[in-house]
């Protein structure tokens, strides 16, 4: 009885371990609150991380895993492609990724994810982002709703796409909030019970079932807890297997010093054949790469992007997602 009552308990609360170790660079930055959130909610407490602590002086070898993701049988050959037994390499030493163009390369194949979407019901006017604070609405992409003069500046494919996924831009939502990590993206007591969501499913489950998007951004910030990568895959098999093009995107600053998260997206991209926005190569001729450290937060380091590298990566963001919309709909 009492071994039972311990296995259950490992399992119900194996998520919520891992998070509360998990080391984020949000803390309630943004002090504006969703439209569904109680004024007197209470602010979660976030760990603080320490940076502090050097990386290991010797590498680790290289790890195989094998992940077979389970893709839907209603998706046809290109897309149950990625379903397959795959080998993933994780290789310490490598730093190819840095070389990669800044706008995505999208393969063909995103065309069958998205198909598979739009049988299964999925909206083809909406995106969504998985991400931490930078990538809420207030300081990334809620000024394409928000302020027409920058609409207008805009070149008439850019302005298109805007017009294409209007509701999504300055949308708050459970998977793009305050330290966000993968793992808790897979936590179902990480959206608070806000957003519409229960606590019967995660902030992915109440994301898909809610908004219904036909893309996804996933732009996860400052961390380096050890099964991100693991969490991460999980996160985008779900997303393939419910129709959704995930798009991977790199991060501007290296807290983790030895760039093993932007590493780990663009191995996790091309294992998946999926598109990469490589937002870190688009900040080389920026002074500290567009980072500052925010007052109040030193212990955080140069973490936050500052108003030109703000610019920056809402515009390479947009092109992105112009982009991978225009290869998977044909346009």
């Amino acid at each position: 009885m009492v071994k039972t009552a311990l296995i259950f308990m490992n399992r119900r609360y194996l998520i919520p371990l891992l998070v509360s170790i998990i080391i984020a660079a949000c803390q309630a930055k943004n002090p504006s609150i969703p439209t569904s959130t109680p004024t007197n909610t209470p602010a979660r407490m976030i760990p603080t991380p320490r940076y502090d602590v050097p990386p290991p002086a010797t590498q680790t070898p290289p790890v195989s895993v094998t992940f077979t993701p389970k893709i839907s049988s209603a998706s046809t050959e290109s897309v149950t492609q990625a379903s397959k037994s795959t080998t993933a390499t994780q290789t310490a030493l490598s730093n190819e990724w840095k070389d990669l163009p800044v706008l995505p390369e999208p393969a063909e194949s995103i065309r069958e994810i998205y198909q598979l979407g739009i049988t299964l019901g999925n909206d083809p006017n909406a995106f969504s982002i998985f991400g931490d604070c930078q990538s809420r609405p207030a300081d990334f992409f809620g000024v394409f709703e928000t302020d027409p003069l920058l609409m207008e500046s805009l070149p008439d494919e850019l302005r298109e796409t805007v017009e294409h996924f209007n509701g999504s831009f300055n949308r708050e939502s459970p998977t793009s909030q305050d330290g966000t990590t993968p793992g808790a993206l897979l936590w179902d007591q990480w959206h608070r019970g806000q957003f519409g969501c229960t606590f019967a499913e995660t902030p992915v489950d109440c994301e898909l079932r809610n908004h219904r998007p036909s893309f996804v951004i996933i732009q996860i910030g400052t961390h380096f807890e050890s099964r991100n990568t693991e969490y991460l895959r999980k996160i985008i098999a779900q997303l393939i297997d419910n129709g959704v093009i995930p798009i991977l995107a790199t991060k501007a600053d290296n807290r983790e010093l030895d760039d093993r998260v932007n590493r780990d997206m663009a191995l996790l991209a091309d294992e998946f054949n999926l598109p990469l926005w490589n937002f870190w190569a688009s900040l080389s001729d920026l002074p500290d790469r567009g980072l500052y450290v925010m007052k109040g937060r030193e212990e955080q380091g140069m973490v936050y992007l500052n108003k030109e590298a703000q610019a920056i990566h809402r515009m390479t963001g947009l092109e992105a997602l112009d982009i991978v919309w225009r290869v998977a709909t044909g346009n």
